[in-house]
């Protein structure tokens, strides 16, 4: 999969991940989809290492689903690290 490929499914998977999760994270939009590329990198690198299972292509249902389960770990993982650190002050 091309590098610009890549981008655009991780910023659709971010995007999709922000619609799935419930509640408010902070960053809007902009850290959202961000996050959303950074997930969607980890997706690919666990389910390489751990399953044995990579990115087929841009219109491969599996490369939806690696990038949107890792955009999901990802947005989890920055709520609690932003809620913390919000509750502290």
């Amino acid at each position: 999969m091309g590098f610009l490929a890549f981008i655009l499914l991780g910023l659709i998977a971010g995007a999709i991940a922000k619609l799935i999760l419930p509640g408010r994270q902070g960053g809007g939009w902009i850290a959202t989809l961000v996050l959303g590329v950074i997930g969607a990198l980890l997706g690919g690198w666990i389910g390489g290492a751990v399953f044995g299972v990579g990115y087929d292509g841009f219109f491969s249902i599996q490369s939806w689903i690696i990038a949107i389960l890792g955009a999901l770990v990802v947005l989890v993982i920055y709520g609690f690290i932003v809620g913390r650190k919000g509750s502290r002050a």
